[in-house]
């Protein structure tokens, strides 16, 4: 019984002994749990204090949205502070689709439940259903539009899903260009709690409409919107289109009319419709204005008389080389390629071969206003004595084995020297001046004063094909001989030669102030410096005689004068002032064109202002020519500049055809003169 009742507790005190004793294996156990504890704790505290920036990122990701706008445009001024182009608000009529949800939401259903009821076992998907809907609300809103405007508009359904799905942030537009009765039409009769809404973009405006546009050039829609100047670049982002120039001034200053972008941050919810009002909002901004040289009193006069004719007209400030007028025919509206360019306006500008600027990329034989170089060379060459040199027009020469007449008067002018062969244009006189000069001297003076090659003004296109021929060049391209032809055709500004109306602006603005060039720009600066390049390299006397012959050119001085219509008819005159000009005809028989010319500068003892204009016209008419048909256009932006610059009688006065003490002081405008403008 004893070792019975002892057994008990025996037992008992080696399970106490056990639960009380260290076991390793509950240790171990222990030591798991703390340790995934730990890692638990460590984990949980390096996803909210090391990772949270980049959880908030995701989540920023995940539910903002960006917005960019573009900044408007700079505008563009002529020197006088004339609008010339402007960005203007134009207003269209839009849905937002996000707010429209709820619309969408209940059209779909009712479409669904349409679908089911018809018991077509064919049905869309339920995708296929919801872009009906769209469609539907969407129509529904256009045709009120429609009945308030008398339209017939249709939703296009893939362009609205491609909205929905790219777009969904920006205006679906429904009509893009409002007019202003319409845009009050709408707002009349629409209820005051329709969605339709009337986003305004900024579009180029062009108040003059065709006045210079191959100078000032257009835009056309960018989608490389530059965003740099709003944040959140790695947000989901929805730009609306801006504009880049194409041509003309918008294009070579794009950089400076850009404007700046601005834009909007919004939070979306979870179903990425927009919550308002923004988190972030950063207003455009405009882009830098520009003020051309231009005068577009002058540049209208110019276009009023190139008219229907093909052709250009370019005028210069003889002491700055600014470009006052640079016109030409066939033009276009420039409000045509704004907001964007139809294909009816493509079709008739191809048709009219209105795109090229020919006042740059024109390339025209000059003919005899070349005569001006060829004589500069002759006499710096000391072939051509303007007192000695004199040669006799019997209307017609033989060089070579062919005759050469005289196409200028159609008569024989006998005995001349150089001021009346320049004033009556002899051609006569001038086939025997370019032999006695030769055609290397001819071409060497053509590139001095800068026929060869291209102005350098701030356009694009302007051309860099021009041609001052010698007889390297015609063995290189025409794998020929030079002849005493080629000389004489070169004399009288035909046959190889091609030159810009531009580059003969800037040799008669570098004649007008005896130097070699000059370089034009389309930037106005009033306080632009005279500009100064080589001298001509001709005497008092030499300069006299040929500035005087431009001068006969212009009056009845000499009997057969080409452009002397310019002081015999009324409507031509410019009192007080003399002009110093010089006609030329070329034919361009391989296009069955005549080219007709007048360059000049005026007033002649003063010069100020210096004009080219050529103009084209059909083969072989009678009464076509520089005098008849580029001398008045070049006559009507004289008469615009100097009712804005008036010069005084007694200095014109004084100036007469044929007196050398007049025509040596022509080369010094610094003297006295003004710029145009300032």
């Amino acid at each position: 019984m004893a070792r019975a009742e002892h057994r008990p507790a025996d037992r008992s005190g080696r399970l106490v002994e056990e639960h009380t004793g260290s076991d390793p294996r509950v240790q171990f156990f222990h030591y798991l749990i703390a340790g995934l504890l730990l890692v638990l704790a460590g984990g949980l505290a390096y996803r909210q204090l090391i990772e949270s920036g980049a959880y908030n990122a995701r989540e920023r990701l995940q539910n903002q949205r960006r917005v960019v706008l573009p900044g408007p445009r700079g505008n563009i001024y002529d020197r006088n502070g004339r609008i010339l182009v402007e960005d203007l608000p134009q207003v269209s009529v839009a849905l937002y689709l996000d707010e429209l949800q709820p619309e969408f939401r209940r059209a779909f259903l009712q479409i669904r439940k349409n679908y089911r009821a018809s018991g077509d076992r064919d049905l869309p998907s339920a995708e296929g259903m919801a872009q009906i809907a769209r469609t539907s609300v969407v129509q529904r809103y256009l045709d009120q539009v429609d009945a308030l405007l008398g339209r017939s508009e249709r939703v296009d359904a893939r362009a609205l899903e491609r909205h929905y799905e790219h777009q969904l942030f920006l205006p679906y537009t429904l009509i893009p260009d409002l007019k202003p009765e319409e845009f009050a039409r709408l707002q009349e009769g629409l209820p005051v709690d329709s969605p339709l809404q009337f986003p305004a973009v900024s579009v180029r405006h062009y108040p003059y409409g065709s006045v210079a546009s191959h100078v000032l050039g257009y835009v056309s829609a960018d989608d490389n919107v530059d965003t740099e100047e709003v944040p959140g670049e790695d947000l989901k982002t929805f730009k609306l289109k801006g504009a880049v120039g194409r041509d003309g001034l918008e294009k070579s200053f794009d950089a400076q009319l850009q404007g700046e972008a601005g834009g909007d941050i919004f939070q979306v919810d979870p179903a990425g419709f927009e919550i308002k009002p923004p988190l972030v909002h950063i207003p455009p901004r405009q882009g830098k204005s520009l003020t051309t040289s231009l005068d577009v009193d002058l540049q209208m006069a110019a276009e009023r008389g190139l008219g229907d004719h093909m052709g250009a007209a370019v005028a210069l400030d003889v002491r700055t080389g600014e470009v006052l007028v640079m016109a030409s025919k066939p033009d276009y509206d420039l409000n045509l390629f704004s907001p964007r360019l139809t294909t009816a306006t493509v079709a008739d500008l191809n048709q009219r071969k209105a795109w090229t600027n020919l006042a740059i990329a024109g390339l025209f034989a000059p003919g005899s206003t070349f005569k001006t170089v060829v004589s500069v060379a002759g006499m710096k060459s000391g072939r051509i004595d303007p007192e000695k040199f004199m040669v006799d027009c019997e209307y017609t020469m033989r060089i070579g084995n062919r005759p050469f007449g005289c196409e200028n008067g159609k008569v024989a002018h006998g005995e001349l020297t150089l001021t009346p062969a320049i004033a009556e244009s002899c051609d006569i006189f001038f086939y025997t001046a370019g032999l006695a000069t030769g055609p290397e001297r001819i071409a060497a003076e053509a590139r001095l004063v800068g026929l060869d090659r291209p102005t350098g003004i701030e356009l694009p296109n302007e051309s860099h094909a021009m041609i001052v021929p010698d007889a390297a060049w015609k063995r290189k391209n025409r794998d020929e001989p030079w002849t005493d032809g080629d000389t004489a055709n070169t004399a009288i500004g035909q046959g190889f030669l091609r030159v810009t109306p531009l580059q003969m602006a800037c040799w008669a603005a570098s004649l007008a102030r005896g130097e070699t060039v000059t370089v034009p720009t389309l930037v106005h600066d009033p306080d632009r410096p005279a500009q100064h390049t080589e001298p001509l390299g001709l005497t008092p006397e030499q300069r006299a005689a040929l500035v005087d012959g431009m001068i006969g050119c212009t009056t009845t001085t000499f009997p057969h004068a080409t452009a002397s219509l310019l002081t015999t008819i009324k409507a031509y005159q410019i009192p007080g002032v003399a002009i110093a000009g010089k006609t030329g005809t070329a034919q361009v028989t391989a296009q069955h064109t005549d080219i007709a010319w007048f360059i000049c500068f005026a007033p002649a003892d003063n010069p100020q202002i210096a004009v080219a204009v050529t103009v084209q016209g059909a083969f072989g008419q009678g009464d076509f020519g520089g005098a008849q048909n580029s001398a008045p256009v070049a006559d009507a932006i004289l008469q615009a500049y100097f009712r804005k610059h008036p010069v005084a009688a007694p200095a014109a006065a004084a100036l007469r055809p044929g007196s050398p003490a007049s025509a040596r002081t022509a080369g010094s405008p610094a003297a006295g003169s003004t710029s145009p403008g300032a």
